[in-house]
């Protein structure tokens, strides 16, 4: 059976190494950890696509060997390089006399399987000391050849310790050997599905004949993994449905008309529907669990604030749950702005019909905080800004009807779910994201979530250009957008500076020379660039400089100056990618771009551009044209269409991510599946899955397929989608 450890069949040396390398245990285990890819003799790897620090497996032809002697000749070394066919080398080294009888395999023209960490000198990509097999019958020493006898040779995910032929031979082995369990998916879902059996589908997985049984074995487990997800989902989504939730039904005379009638401006037409789907959900009688995204600056926030106010109406409270302390405080400000008087019960100048915005973060004072618990325990504070601060024991709410969870992915799930914690009822929940998610992650991830998305933006807003800056190719570029940031200072302007790091080696995170352990330099920091900039090609103008490490208020204190335009430039780290609003703030250059991802970069541009005159993103970066990352941050230039970029993203990342094996600390499931490949596969899936949960909500007449479904979608990993 596949449970079964494998010690049983690859004796007690070779099953420690995969469980320690690989965390491989069983059989399952093994036969579960799919190939990378597939090659075939004479197909080269692409050289150029290889990523320093990466652990890799090439297929490539020896091109040249050669012995030289180094260390005043006391010693000596072989140079081999191997190519892609596509003109790109890759030097392999061997260092010391006792290695030199890898000559005697590593000849021009011969075929080989190459595994070992990339790294760089003098500009050029090298394996130190690297593994092999050759592909060819020259050596009938190498009896790993035997796993590679077929046209299609797998290549898997491997470690310095278990390169991808020992593991090849390991699966052979178990294959051999090991006795599969019955097919869980039902006869008629498969063929309705075309489906091959499960048996079939891992043997062909790893020992594909062709290229048509390769496509049928992944096509198979690939469904495997998206209906497993999404009967998890549809479960949760079933049983949210019978959940009883209060209904905090809309009034037409009440705070929220009041809101309404007072805006100075119109809301967009996306405003408006949202608004509408909003108000229906809160109004029944279900717990709404709703998705708000849209790109940065598309009013979220203002339709959050009336979806506030329509709870408020109906004698309950609303808590908004913010991040960072800079995010909370901002919202908290920006909202009580957005209420006027509306949001000043007790004070003079209040409205008959106000209520009160009270903050809860970490850095409140004594007094401050006892005063805001009493309000909340109260009910007199209808709307409630904090952030984690909020989940702790003594924040007593007296009615919480709606929750609001700003930038979800930054988040943890148990702190997401004790907010929840604290009503008496389950309360409606809206989450909002300023990353555009792509249809198959939102069906994926959020599948249980109903999903509004606002694309317009409102009347008034600037567009935003970026650029690449090639500082290590062109430096003048990057002269040049210096002098750009003190035009832009003349003209009354602000500007943003952003690093990757804090910097001053602090913290072990922050150490420099941890951080550069590819022969890489460490990203830049703002405490080491401030004052170069400072002294330098920005002198003379007022430089802040804000970062996590700061305490609460003197970070609340730089952002109030900085948004008083009492800062000509702020430098700092990502602390300022969200949520953040100075509309005279006009150019932002980050500096080590390629350091960010795709997302994080588009959060940061949605920085400037806010107010009337139009937003400058600079991107400097020293990654060469070409490169995977030079292509990436022309990518971002390219476009500001947030779900083209999130696309882009999720290509260029773990997808298993997604499934929050970040989160969970665990292996990622998403082995095969491809979120944004296989869209079509996971539509299917989700439709077989909601049929089957409708007919059969527990799997009770399905034991076997839910026995599946739980291994694939692990406890852990069925909690934080449970979670959500």
């Amino acid at each position: 059976m596949t449970d079964t450890p494998l010690t049983k069949w690859l004796g007690a040396k070779t099953a420690k190494a995969l469980a320690d390398h690989l965390d491989l245990h069983t059989a399952g285990d093994l036969l579960y950890h799919f190939p990378r890819r597939y090659d075939e003799r004479g197909q080269h790897t692409d050289i150029r696509a290889l990523e320093v620090g990466e652990q890799v497996t090439v297929m490539a032809q020896v091109r040249t060997a050669n012995r030289r002697r180094i260390k005043n000749g006391a010693d000596e070394m072989l140079e081999v390089t191997v190519g892609d066919g596509a003109g790109a080398v890759l030097g392999l080294n061997y260092f010391g006399r006792k290695q030199m009888w890898h000559d005697k395999y590593l000849r021009p023209g011969r075929w080989g399987l190459f595994a070992g960490k990339v790294t760089e000198f003098r500009g050029k990509r090298q394996l130190n000391n690297p593994e092999y097999v050759m592909l060819d019958d020259e050596d009938e020493a190498s009896e790993e050849i035997e796993e590679f006898a077929g046209g299609l040779i797998p290549v898997y995910p491997a470690a310095a310790r278990i390169p991808t032929w020992t593991i090849a031979k390991c699966v052979r082995v178990v294959l051999d050997n090991v006795t599969m369990p019955d097919d869980p998916l039902p006869a008629t879902m498969r063929a309705g599905n075309n489906l091959i059996g499960l048996d079939k589908a891992l043997r062909w997985i790893h020992r594909p004949g062709s290229y048509q049984e390769k496509g049928a074995a992944q096509k198979r487990l690939k469904w495997d993994e998206a209906f497993a997800v999404q009967v998890t989902l549809v479960q949760r989504k079933h049983r949210a449905a019978a959940s009883p939730a209060r209904p905090r039904p809309r009034r037409s005379d009440g705070l929220l008309a009041a809101f309404d009638a007072k805006l100075p401006y119109e809301l967009t037409a996306g405003q408006r529907d949202v608004g509408e789907e909003i108000a229906r959900d809160i109004g029944t009688a279900h717990p709404m669990h709703r998705l708000l995204q849209g790109e940065v600056g598309s009013g979220k926030t203002l339709v959050a604030v009336r979806a506030m106010l329509q709870v408020v109406d109906a004698g309950a409270q609303a808590a908004m749950l913010a991040p960072t302390e800079v995010l909370a405080g901002q919202h908290y400000r920006g909202i009580a702005e957005l209420l006027g008087p509306l949001g000043q019960a007790g004070e003079l100048g209040a409205a008959d019909e106000a209520t009160r915005v009270t903050l809860v973060t970490g850095s409140l004072g004594a007094a401050a905080r006892r005063r805001a618990l009493e309000e909340i325990a109260s009910g007199s504070a209808g709307i409630v800004v904090g952030t984690h601060a909020l989940l702790y024991e003594g924040v007593d709410f007296a009615d919480l009807g709606l929750v609001v969870v700003d930038e979800q992915h930054r988040f943890g799930v148990e702190q997401r779910d004790a907010l929840r914690a604290k009503a008496e009822q389950p309360p409606h929940v809206l989450v909002m994201t300023a990353t555009p998610i792509p249809r198959t992650v939102a069906m994926t991830v959020y599948g249980d979530l109903e999903v509004s998305t606002l694309s317009q933006l409102p009347l008034g807003r600037s567009p935003i250009a970026s650029h690449v800056v090639p500082a290590a190719e062109k430096p003048a570029f990057l002269e040049r957008a210096w002098k750009r940031v003190r035009e832009e200072a003349a003209a009354g302007h602000q500007a943003y500076v952003v690093c990757p790091r804090i910097g001053d080696g602090a913290s072990p995170e922050e150490d420099a020379s941890a951080l550069d352990d590819n022969g890489k330099r460490p990203p830049l920091a703002v405490l080491e660039v401030a004052p170069l900039l400072d002294e330098g090609p920005l002198h003379g103008l007022r430089i802040g400089v804000l970062h996590g490490r700061l305490p609460a208020d003197e970070k609340d204190a730089i952002m109030r100056a900085y948004a008083a335009g009492q800062i000509d430039v702020l430098v700092a780290t990502t602390v300022i990618e969200v949520g953040v609003n100075v509309p005279n703030a006009t150019v932002m250059i980050v500096l080590d771009a390629d350091r960010f991802g795709v997302s994080q970069l588009h959060q940061l541009r949605g920085r400037v551009g806010r107010g009337t005159a139009p937003g400058l993103c600079l991107l400097v970066t020293e990654a060469l044209e070409g490169t995977p990352a030079r292509e990436r941050l022309d990518a971002v230039a390219s476009t500001t269409d947030g779900f083209r970029l999130a696309e882009l993203d999720l290509e260029q990342r773990r997808e298993g991510d997604v499934l929050g094996a970040t989160q969970s600390g665990r292996r990622s499931h998403l082995r095969l599946l491809s979120l944004l490949r296989d869209a079509d596969l996971i539509g299917e899936a989700r439709l077989a899955a909601i049929e089957l949960v409708e007919q059969d909500p527990d799997l009770a007449r399905h034991p076997a397929l839910a026995a599946s479904v739980a291994a694939l979608v692990d406890e852990e990993r069925a909690e934080y989608l449970e979670k959500g």
